[in-house]
């Protein structure tokens, strides 16, 4: 699951859905998410308070989760409110946190106006997206898809962005990458059991994360906001967004089922909120390299959360097909710039190696 993070974790100030930008800056990262992906700065003072291994776990176990919390979710409402639901949820554990520390949000109008573009990109139509595929696809084909954002972020990269020189080590993982997408949905028996539209609107879901990585990074990589304060400002648009476009896709909700409330509550307080500031102290800590390996466990902890808690049938080509799509993906990592060691310092704005973050989807 999948909130501004092009690597898994270049989300925007945005998981579950990795990881995943801030959140945004989310989403995970996942993506989150994620989730994501840190484009703003990292916080000043890293927190050791629990060890970075238990949090790393933590943030990849609530992330790859996102994508059953969604499914249950759609089980009780329809998708926009799902996504809306998780938005708000998340909003009000950032705008806490912002009260807490005692930040205010950004007040240069050109930033909120960015932040407003990046919102859609990176939270509102990704979240929507992946909540309409899951009522057509299981959520491990979610989460597979989900860890297309770096093919995605790579190929677009070529495009907009003329300092990111591919390689061929990474056209090489493009190439295996796309391969293990057409591995996990059986191409070779003609896509046989698979729901096309369900899976293009995934895949759409996870090129939407990859195009805000851009976008922030072009426009929103120097504003001299804080993380906290972007992901937060891109969050509460994000909501308001959805709050606008709900309604116009079904009715309020007249009942309340409790298990897709409750998983709903945990998309967005967990996936969207909470993780999203852990995922600040962990970039803090290892920096950002190691913390967006984050997004490679996500695939993982869907499928075994699918397959277990919802019973989800489980064929030889989608691990495989999964494990083609990591690898494809790890290839596309772009490699520490010479004469200077990976993670030696925590992103800060205006780097090119700090990326938004988000949750996984």
């Amino acid at each position: 699951m999948r909130t501004t993070s092009s690597d898994p974790q270049r989300p925007s100030p945005s998981s579950g859905s990795a990881p995943s930008s801030p959140s945004s800056l989310s989403s995970a990262p996942p993506a989150p998410i994620t989730p994501p992906p840190s484009v703003l700065p990292a916080p000043a003072a890293p927190s050791r308070a629990v060890d970075w291994r238990i949090r790393f776990a933590a943030l990849s176990l609530i992330w790859g989760c996102s994508f059953l919390f969604i499914k249950v979710g759609t089980e009780g409402f329809t998708p926009l409110y799902v996504s809306l639901g998780r938005m708000a949820c998340g909003t009000a554990v950032l705008v806490a946190a912002l009260a807490v520390r005692r930040e205010r949000l950004p007040r240069a109008a050109r930033t909120w106006a960015h932040l407003c573009v990046a919102a859609v990109l990176l939270n509102s139509l990704p979240f929507s997206l992946f909540a309409y595929a899951e009522l057509r696809i299981p959520s491990t084909l979610a989460g597979i898809c989900n860890a297309t954002t770096p093919l995605w972020g790579m190929l677009l990269s070529l495009v907009a962005l003329s300092e990111d020189r591919p390689t061929r080590r990474r056209f090489a993982g493009l190439a295996l990458g796309f391969a293990g997408v057409l591995v996990v949905l059986g191409a070779w028996q003609g896509f046989s059991g698979q729901d096309p539209a369900g899976t293009l609107m995934a895949l759409a879901a996870s090129a939407s994360y990859a195009v805000g990585w851009i976008y922030v990074r072009r426009n929103l990589s120097t504003t001299g906001d804080s993380h906290l304060s972007m992901t937060g400002a891109q969050l509460l648009l994000g909501t308001v967004q959805l709050a606008m476009a709900a309604p116009l896709s079904a009715p309020l909700p007249t009942s309340f089922p409790a298990v897709p409330l409750l998983a709903i509550l945990a998309l967005g307080a967990l996936g969207t909120g909470f993780a999203m500031l852990v995922q600040y102290g962990l970039v803090a800590d290892v920096g950002p390299t190691t913390a967006t390996l984050i997004t490679y466990f996500l695939p993982i902890v869907a499928t075994a959360a699918g397959v277990t808690v919802l019973g989800e049938e489980l064929t030889w080509n989608t691990p495989v097909g999964a494990l083609i799509v990591l690898a494809g993906a790890a290839l596309t990592r772009p490699g520490p710039a010479r004469g200077r060691r990976p993670d030696s310092r925590p992103p800060t704005a205006g780097r090119d190696d700090a990326r938004p973050q988000r949750g996984p989807h």
